[in-house]
């Protein structure tokens, strides 16, 4: 039987932005947008360009390689023409492929909040889905408040998806914009509209704790564009969990064998990964009990279970963990974790046998490192440095032999209070001990600057490396508490790399993520045949 094809949307770096507590920069957006590449979504969803500086700038110029590049932003305003309508205006000239219009689906919302009548709603919907398939973009339509638009008055919520689609809409998505409808009363009135369903997609919120039901409820009506976020963030309670309908999708009979995503058994396994490394990127903690991904999500403790599991995992288990990347964990044993270090191993260039004895060290080695607040799945430089010493893979290019740095309050010369940050680093390369002075914007910055000032016969290996991002997340309480701290660094090549320190003393765990970033560049750069391309 040939399965039908259903297409990820993904929202995390617009809908997912009015997260409480989340502000992605320019450089967050990129970032999260290359894990999205490598999950492999039909969609990405950056933002709103023209709405603030950060959009803007991000949309100047094509972020995707595989994935539909999608600008968000609503349809004309009423008294304007397309042409006159900067909001529109900023869609059609952005480098985005697709534009995701939104648009009242509920007339009570129309006259209220908009003033104006439910047919001059419909005829704006039109002319700005005219004028985007006219300025070459591929046209979607966010049917806002729709299924509380549809209970109070189907005809109209019905007229109105009917017109996006006869006016050239390539999907248009039924919105439960409060999040209150139930997962039955989805599936009824996806099955009553008289469209092509094919053409529908769903984008559901979670206030009932309902947005995965929701959404699988819809495709059971017959939509075929799923729209979520990673790890299900999103304004109020969250939106649909892509991290929880992707496995789904992909493992559960009635949807697998009816369905196929763009995401083959090979990604799929990177989900667990990849919804750990966006919580890192967020400084936050991956949540333990979350489906498929969490790190309990396939634990059990010693008794009757622990003696089932051994004889038949699937007594306790209703898929492989390992089919997303995740892992076994029986409490007291910690049975299992061998298969997941291989699987990264490989992903990395590094082949070594099951039963090499170097792997048992290095299992110990990351459990013991990450039991001390260590977390490699949002730092894999760290992981691949920690890796290759292990198994004796990893040249030693230079050693720190000590550093120092100061912070002083003083007055400058006009009378102004300043601080005053310098550190000195004396590093051994080779024979050759180097010692560099830097003042910086702040210790960091300072030992940053002094590290790279002179590195001996390595100094030009690494004038292209820049650092991009730093974050600082407090594993316990108090000012003297455990700091774990995570570097992005790039280079002229384009790639994107994260390492991680960690310490009480947070000058510490900085300079250690931040002497793994350069070690990682020299390392790629010195040996590169042990980099897949």
């Amino acid at each position: 039987m040939t399965k039908e094809r259903l297409y990820l949307f993904d929202t995390t770096l617009r809908d997912g932005a009015q997260t409480a507590g989340i502000e992605f920069s320019l450089e967050d957006k990129i970032s999260v947008t290359a894990l999205l590449e490598e999950l492999g979504v039909d969609y990405i969803e950056g933002g709103y360009p023209g709405a603030n500086v950060v959009d803007t700038e991000f949309f100047s110029e094509k972020r995707t390689r595989r994935a539909t590049f999608t600008a968000f932003g609503m349809t004309k305003r009423a008294g304007r023409s397309v042409g006159n309508d900067p909001g529109v205006q900023a869609l059609l000239n952005s480098q985005a492929q697709a534009t995701c219009f939104v648009a009242k689906a509920w007339d009570q919302q129309v006259i209220l909040a908009l003033g104006i009548s439910p047919e001059e709603n419909l005829k704006g919907l039109t002319e700005t889905i005219e004028a985007g398939l006219a300025a070459g973009k591929e046209v979607l339509v966010d049917a806002e408040h729709f299924f509380d638009g549809y209970k109070a008055n189907p005809q109209y919520a019905s007229l109105f998806v009917e017109t996006a689609l006869a006016a050239g809409a390539r999907w248009v998505v039924l919105c439960d914009t409060n999040g209150g409808t139930m997962p039955f009363e989805i599936e009824e009135i996806v099955k009553a509209l008289p469209v092509d369903h094919a053409r529908l997609g769903i984008h559901a919120h979670d206030d009932t704790g309902q947005a995965v039901a929701n959404t699988l409820a819809a495709v059971r009506a017959g939509v075929r564009h799923i729209q979520g976020t990673l790890n299900g963030i999103g304004e109020r309670c969250g939106n649909a969990n892509l991290m929880t309908i992707i496995p789904t999708l992909a493992l559960k009979p009635g949807f697998a064998d009816r369905f196929e995503l763009g995401i083959d058994a090979a990604r799929l396994q990177n989900i667990t990964r990849i919804s750990r490394t966006f919580d890192e990127l967020l400084n936050r903690a991956p949540s333990r009990q979350a489906p498929y991904v969490g790190a309990s999500a396939f634990a059990t403790k010693a008794g009757i279970h622990a003696s089932a599991l051994a004889k038949d995992p699937s007594t306790y288990e209703h898929v492989p963990p390992e089919a997303v990347g995740n892992e076994r964990s029986v409490m007291v044993s910690q049975q299992a974790g061998k298969s997941n270090l291989l699987i990264t191993l490989k992903r990395h260039g590094i082949e070594i046998g099951k039963d090499d004895p170097r792997l048992d060290t290095l299992l110990r080695h990351v459990k013991e490192r990450e039991a001390r607040g260590y977390s490699y799945d949002g730092a894999d430089a760290s992981f691949v440095l920690l890796a290759r010493k292990t198994l004796g893979m990893l040249p030693e290019f230079f050693d720190v032999e000590n550093y120092r740095t100061s912070v002083e309050r003083r007055h400058n010369s006009r009378g102004e209070q300043i601080a005053v940050t310098e550190a000195i680093v004396k590093i051994r390369v080779d024979d050759d001990l180097l010692m560099s002075v830097a003042e910086g914007n702040g210790p960091i910055n300072a030992l940053d600057l002094a590290l790279r000032k002179d590195l001996g016969k390595y100094s030009d290996k690494i004038g292209d490396l820049e650092l991009v991002d730093f974050k600082v997340r407090i594993l316990d309480g108090g000012t003297g508490a455990v700091t774990r701290v995570l570097v992005e660094s790039r280079d002229g090549s384009g790639e994107r790399w994260y390492t991680v320190g960690v310490s009480p003393n947070i000058i510490d765990a900085s300079f250690e993520a931040l002497y793994e970033s350069i070690t990682y560049k020299l390392l790629k750069t010195e040996e590169p045949a042990q980099f897949p391309a």
